[in-house]
């Protein structure tokens, strides 16, 4: 099983925003907003249903990320 750096707090993300230049803040992981449950199932099943088809193949975490100036919302793609 593969783990995600910054979930579990080894790294930080640094992002620009790609719309003003300015610093994007972590939110978590994106499948953790799908649901009330979503937070509490098992990542790799998640990872099956979540829309983005290379996460689970190339180990990979989807981190949403939001633009703390302009509000713009990225996925960026963590490898695990």
């Amino acid at each position: 099983m593969a783990i995600c750096p910054i979930c579990n707090g080894f790294e930080k993300i640094n992002a620009k925003c790609s719309v003003c230049g300015k610093a994007l803040s972590d939110n978590g992981r994106i499948m953790d907003y799908y649901g009330n449950y979503s937070p509490y199932m098992p990542i790799d099943q998640l990872k099956l249903a979540d829309g983005y088809p290379t996460d689970y193949t190339k180990k990979e975490c989807p981190h949403l990320l939001k633009c703390v100036a302009c509000g713009h919302d990225e996925v960026k793609f963590i490898k695990e």
